[in-house]
């Protein structure tokens, strides 16, 4: 009798370790609690609203939506000049195709996406940082040379 409660306690402190550990690894690889972000949210993808209520463009990618004005300040430069039409500091490596081969934003038809500078400053050459547009009118930052996206919100 004394045996069988002294593993039935064991059985139940392994089960409360291992589903508190479970807890603790989502919450540490996420930065946030396993339960989804309520709809409009900063930060969330597919529902994160822009200016007027609309969906962001892109957001339903599954990437993070971050604000314009979250980005290094050279981003927001370089989305003033591709509303413009240019200049850009870079005519040979600005507004031209991006070919996403690192597969890394949706899969589209070559031609789609086109890629701009942003500068970096203190940087020798171009630096790594990017603005990547799309023919549905979405907006993409990386800053790490297309190892990783997030969706732009220009409204914010």
């Amino acid at each position: 009798m004394f045996n069988r409660r002294r593993i039935t306690a064991a059985l139940i402190g392994l089960l409360v370790l291992v589903l508190g550990g479970w807890l603790v690894k989502d919450v540490v690889s996420d930065g946030s609690p396993a339960t989804p972000a309520p709809s409009g949210t900063p930060g969330t993808s597919a529902s994160a609203p822009a200016k007027g209520g609309a969906a962001v463009p892109g957001a339903d990618s599954g990437l993070p939506v971050k604000a314009l004005s979250a980005l290094p300040p050279q981003a927001g430069d370089t989305w003033k000049l591709i509303e413009k039409g240019g200049p850009y500091p870079y005519p040979r490596n600005d507004d031209v195709v991006f070919e996403n081969r690192e597969k890394r934003l949706p899969g589209k038809k070559s031609g789609y996406y086109h890629e701009y500078t942003v500068k970096t400053p203190g940087s020798a050459d171009r630096g790594a940082r990017r603005l990547i547009t799309g023919q549905a009118h979405e907006l993409y930052y990386t800053g790490d040379h297309y190892a990783s996206f997030v969706v732009v919100d220009p409204a914010r």
